[in-house]
């Protein structure tokens, strides 16, 4: 970032909102020079390298594509596919976060491509839109609930959901999970047994980090929720599609989605 010897009026004036919107945990490269978190804790130019590992993997043109952002944050991820010509229904839960996403929106003149909505991935169990692309990177960790969410955003992709999560270490996968006895629950231990760690208190000084699948555990999680893994772009990023065949045999329907979201809720009001 510019001094202040180098910045004209309207930088100098943008630098000035950057600070009162703080703090960031996306940085935004904004016109005229200006970053909002160029010295983040995560190192390098977060998340623009994250954005590098998957974006050769998606399609430049986007126009015509519907995409929902889940946790947008401030909006990086948002504005990249906008860039691409997606039409983009950007979501998060903290009004904060959002105040950041429309202020830059409006700095990079993108606000025309995107919705932002202060709401939950929960809340989708109230509404019957599909997207042609799900972004849901960054977020399944931070849930208490996560498979729910993966069950209702695998309803509401159309063609294509990118997924990123926090996981443990290792890729092995154990070859036959199909069943067991249940006295035979050795296998349960076993290296690439899907699994999640629990974090009961925190993790890396986050208590919204509520757990850590391994590279088997993901791929489980995938299936069962309907979709089939089609490349996986990084460790942690997983691109997949709706697969019919294992979505017709889900145990889940609907109507019963719905009356799991809203027993949460309630017991959460």
């Amino acid at each position: 970032m510019g001094t202040e010897a180098e910045l004209g009026p309207d930088t100098e004036a943008q630098r000035r909102q950057v600070e009162a919107l703080g703090p960031w945990f996306h940085n935004l490269h904004l016109p005229g020079g200006v970053q909002t978190a160029p010295d983040h804790f995560l190192g390098g130019d977060f998340p623009r390298f994250k954005w590098l590992q998957v974006a050769g993997w998606l399609p430049a043109d986007l126009c015509g594509w519907s995409v929902l952002d889940v946790g947008c944050n401030a909006g990086f991820y948002s504005f990249e596919l906008a860039r691409r010509g997606a039409s983009v229904v950007a979501i998060d839960v903290d009004s904060r976060y959002l105040a950041q996403a429309r202020w830059a929106a409006q700095q990079l003149d993108l606000q025309r491509q995107i919705e932002f909505r202060e709401m939950g991935v929960y809340d989708l169990a109230r509404s019957d839109e599909q997207f042609d692309l799900v972004w849901f990177m960054g977020v399944f960790y931070h849930l208490r609930y996560p498979l729910l969410a993966l069950d209702l955003l695998a309803r509401r992709t159309r063609r294509l959901m990118v997924f990123q999560t926090l996981m443990t270490p290792g890729d092995e996968v154990y070859p036959d999970t199909g069943d067991h006895p249940i006295h035979e629950r050795e296998p349960l231990l076993a290296p690439g047994w899907p699994r999640m760690a629990f974090i009961e208190h925190s993790f890396s000084g986050d208590p919204t980090n509520w757990w850590v699948p391994n590279h088997a555990g993901v791929e489980a999680m995938l299936r069962s929720s309907g979709m089939r893994v089609t490349a996986r772009p990084d460790d942690e990023i997983y691109l997949c599609v709706p697969d019919p065949l294992i979505a017709d045999h889900r145990w889940h329907t609907d109507a019963q989605l719905r009356s799991v979201t809203a027993a949460i809720a309630a017991a959460g009001s």
